[in-house]
Order: structure tokens, then sequence, then C-alpha cells
């Protein structure tokens, strides 16, 4: 498949696809991309006759450019594309993750109860996507914010470089600073917790030093906590604008901390899945006398 680098968004016209949406163009107008608007529709009721599905794709096409003109009434876009699919809308956005750069999707969509904190279509999309996944949480429309948040990094021994690097670059098209978080435990002879403190924080900022010098107009702040990586990284998204965890190992399995976060945090969760690399950046880092 051809390489595209574009954003794509998956809108069914529910509340958290709308917070799905704006998040989109956001990503599509920071990172001058082009924006696909993706929309799914399938007859759920068995057999149907040919005028009962058409009358329904009517509506699935009615949705889709609602969305579409949403996103070109709304932002500064130029390139914005549609994407309407018979089948499983979870099943279409993995195939476009294949060579885009980023697919973004609301925590739940119409056919999800509200019981629910995660829906399907977003947590297969995030496990199985071969780009990183933007999950939009929230309650509705995204507010905008009088202090935005920081980008909040998860960082462990096995952390991938392409987490960080997606944090930094979020952080950067973002103009935010970026909290790297690592939960431990301090050797239990140790006299001088907070020396032991510093000196971990130390270690994960030379962890991050490349990225540092990539990117030197992002603000970088190291935090290490004697706390289970699940709950820091949950208690942290309180205040966050985004958080940033590693994808599925295998099979389209969760860690205990990612699916911990996906389903419990307050911010918007990006998922990086294993083996994936940026792609080389059309921009120049920003400078500190960008922000």
């Amino acid at each position: 498949m051809t390489d595209i680098r574009e954003v794509v968004v998956g809108y069914d016209g529910s509340d958290f696809s709308m917070q799905a949406l704006e998040w989109a163009m956001d990503e599509a107008e920071l990172g001058r991309l082009p924006l696909r608007v993706v929309h799914a529709w399938r007859w759920p009721y068995g057999e149907a006759g040919e005028e009962a599905e058409l009358h329904l794709r009517k509506a699935a096409e009615h949705v889709l450019y609602h969305g579409a003109d949403c996103a070109r009434a709304c932002s500064t876009l130029a390139d914005v594309a549609t994407d309407l699919y018979e089948g499983a809308a979870a099943e279409r956005l993995v195939e476009l993750s294949e060579g885009t750069a980023l697919i973004v999707v609301g925590s739940r969509g119409m056919g999800t109860l509200a019981r629910t904190v995660l829906g399907s279509v977003a947590g297969y999309v995030a496990a199985h996507a071969r780009c990183p996944v933007i999950v939009v949480r929230g309650p509705g429309p995204i507010p905008v914010p009088r202090k935005r948040g920081a980008v909040v990094v998860g960082m462990s021994g096995d952390t991938s470089d392409g987490v960080i690097e997606f944090a930094f670059r979020e952080a950067g098209i973002r103009r935010l600073e970026l909290v790297a978080v690592h939960a431990g435990r301090l050797q239990p002879l140790v006299r001088d917790t907070r020396v032991a403190m510093n000196a971990a924080e130390d270690g994960m900022l030379e962890r991050l030093g490349p990225w540092r010098i990539a990117y030197p107009g992002v603000s970088v702040r190291a935090c290490f906590a004697a706390a289970s990586a699940k709950d820091l990284l949950v208690d942290a998204s309180r205040g966050a604008s985004l958080v940033v965890v590693g994808g599925a190992r295998e099979h389209g399995r969760f860690g205990s901390t990612s699916r911990s976060v996906l389903q419990h945090g307050f911010c918007p969760v990006a998922v990086v899945p294993a083996g994936w690399e940026s792609p080389p950046r059309d921009e120049p880092a920003l400078s500190d006398s960008d922000l």
C-alpha cells in the first residue's frame, strides 16, 4: 500500500465522535496533513430489500458528509476526504492504519451502552492499528480549557523509542510541556528517599536526551513515584492534555497499565503500537524562541 500521510478519524455523529473530529482537525492543522473522515454502516437485521438498504446508505452518507462539512467549516483544512464503508467500522479503521500517520476515535459511539467506559470500536482499533491511535475521552464536547495541561508519557524499562518520539512530537506541535512519569520501587534499605528519587529522575532525563536535542523547544520534566504505574498515569491524566502509552503486546492484548489508562483516564489517550517509527518531520522542531 502507498504511504499516505494523513489523519484518519472515525465519525458516527455522536458527541464522542464530535470530540474525535475536533481533535483530528487540530492534528491535521498542526501537522499540515490531510484529513480523512470515515463512517461505516451495515444493515443490522439480516436480509433486507434493496430499497431498505438504499435508505440506510443514504442516512449513512448524510452522517458522513455532515462530519466532513463540519471539518471544512471549522478549520483551515483544504484537504478533507470522506470514506463511506459498508461493514464494521473497526475493521475499516485498522485497514486504513497501514501507512497513515494517525487514527483518532471517540471513546464510545452511537452503539455503545452508556455504562461502557471504552467502546468496542475504540478498544479494537487501539489494540490492532499499525499507527498511533488517539482515543478521545470525556463526557461530551471538549471545552476549551483556560490552562492547557501537559503531555504525559509513561516510562518503564521497556518503553519503546516510538512511544517517546510520539510524545515529544505531540508536545512540540501543541507547544505543551512534556512530563515523563515512571512508577517504581525504592530499595528497602534506602535512607534518603529523595536522593534516590532524584537519581531515578536524572536517569529518565538521560534516556530522553536524544529527543530533548531533537525537540529543543519542548520543556521536559521527569517524575518518579513509588506507586503502581496504572494508578500514577490515571492520576496524572486528571490535569493532562494527553497521555501517551505503549500499544498491545501480543494478540491485541494490552498490558494492565495501558488498559487501565484507556478505561479510566480523564483525558485523551494515545496508544503507540510496538515497532512504530515516526516518519521524517517536514518541519524543524520548535525552538525556545517559538514558545
